[in-house]
């Protein structure tokens, strides 16, 4: 496999590590999340004008064509800058839109979202499914030429921040997907433990536009949601390798006993663990997703990717807790970054799927 990246590639990636570096630092991120909103307006905006946010759309509605592995290490960028704009949100529900919308909507709705004109947030999970993607309970009813949706659907991250919803609901004939206005919903927004906005959505009779209906859909479904976790490994990694960063400069400058820690030889195996963790999970993420580029079979793709995020999980718990501990009482405070990483990592370690559903997964798979 080769992970070297063309000149525009290499060109974006700078443009966009610049851009954290000089206009989203921790305390600026830190009164973002403050908000009310919760989210910077300008932020997306900028990213949208370098092309990030077009990267994972077609050229034909002004994107890019880029896959997974070109994604990567955007995703690793925004992970060790705990960026919370809701970039993840409105790729997998653009992805869907893709996927099963009719061209009329495709070119309606993408071209708005890589302008940065449009977000968008896919809501699909519900209580008590526990991951399990075919659990839907939320009912949509045809109405002459439209349809109305009655349900509830919980956690949806980036809700708050999306004007247009692409909703899960089951159908006469199967499952659906539909597009609502978020305006029609009812929306009990809340703020997650890792800074992140999400809300707990509330239909009745609410009017939705159909997207797709029939057996594609919960392939359409598990597909985006690959695409996904994925991405959420790779923004694992960047927030690893910041941690193991930030982690060792504090062994390199704390000072106990007259020495500094770092002179410490447990501390340094501690150290040593840390990075060849990060440096492992790389590999796991990288291989996910050249395999969800590249790889025709799909059952071959979904092992790879539950193989990642396995490895991302127990990665996650080890260098979150491990970086935390040996910052003392410091890495708890709310003042230092590592505090907002380790949540950030505990979040990611279950988002899409935790170690023991992947286990299961992975293994039914074979």
């Amino acid at each position: 496999m080769n992970f070297d990246f063309n000149e525009e590639q290499r060109l974006l990636t700078d443009s966009v590590r610049r851009f954290v570096e000089k206009d989203y630092d921790f305390e600026r991120r830190r009164k973002i999340i403050a908000s009310p909103e919760g989210w910077n307006r300008p932020a997306w905006t900028a990213l949208a004008e370098m092309g990030v946010v077009g990267l994972a759309f077609p050229s034909e509605y002004g994107g890019f064509d880029c896959g997974a592995a070109e994604l990567m290490p955007i995703m690793e960028i925004f992970g060790a800058a705990l960026v919370v704009e809701p970039f993840l949100p409105t790729i997998l529900a653009g992805r869907l839109v893709m996927r099963a919308g009719r061209e009329t909507q495709k070119n309606v709705i993408l071209p708005r979202v890589v302008e940065g004109n449009l977000c968008l947030a896919f809501a699909h999970s519900e209580r008590g499914a526990r991951f399990n993607l075919a659990h839907v309970k939320t009912e949509a009813t045809p109405s002459g030429a439209t349809w109305t949706i009655s349900g509830e659907k919980c956690a949806v991250v980036g809700a708050p921040m999306a004007e247009t919803l692409v909703v899960s609901a089951r159908t006469p004939s199967g499952l659906g997907l539909f597009l609502i206005d978020t305006k029609d919903a009812e929306l009990k927004q809340h703020t997650t433990v890792d800074g992140m906005r999400a809300a707990d959505i509330l239909l009745s009779n609410t009017k939705a536009e159909l997207l797709s209906d029939g057996p594609d859909v919960q392939t359409a479904i598990e597909e985006v949601i690959d695409f996904g976790t994925a991405l959420v490994c790779a923004e694992a990694v960047g927030a690893m390798r910041y941690a193991c960063e930030t982690t060792l400069e504090y062994l390199k400058t704390r000072k106990q006993f007259g020495v500094t820690i770092g002179s410490f030889q447990a501390l340094q195996h501690r150290m040593v663990d840390m990075y060849i963790t990060s440096e492992l999970s790389w590999s796991m993420v990288a291989l996910a997703c050249s395999k969800l580029d590249s790889q025709d079979d799909a059952k071959a793709k979904s092992r790879a990717v539950s193989a990642a995020k396995i490895k991302i999980a127990d990665s996650a718990r080890l260098i979150s807790q491990d970086s935390v501990q040996m910052h003392g009482g410091m890495g708890l405070t709310e003042e230092l970054k590592i505090s907002h990483t380790f949540r950030r990592l505990t979040v990611l370690a279950a988002q899409f799927g935790d170690v023991e559903y992947h286990l299961a997964r992975f293994a039914a798979l074979e």
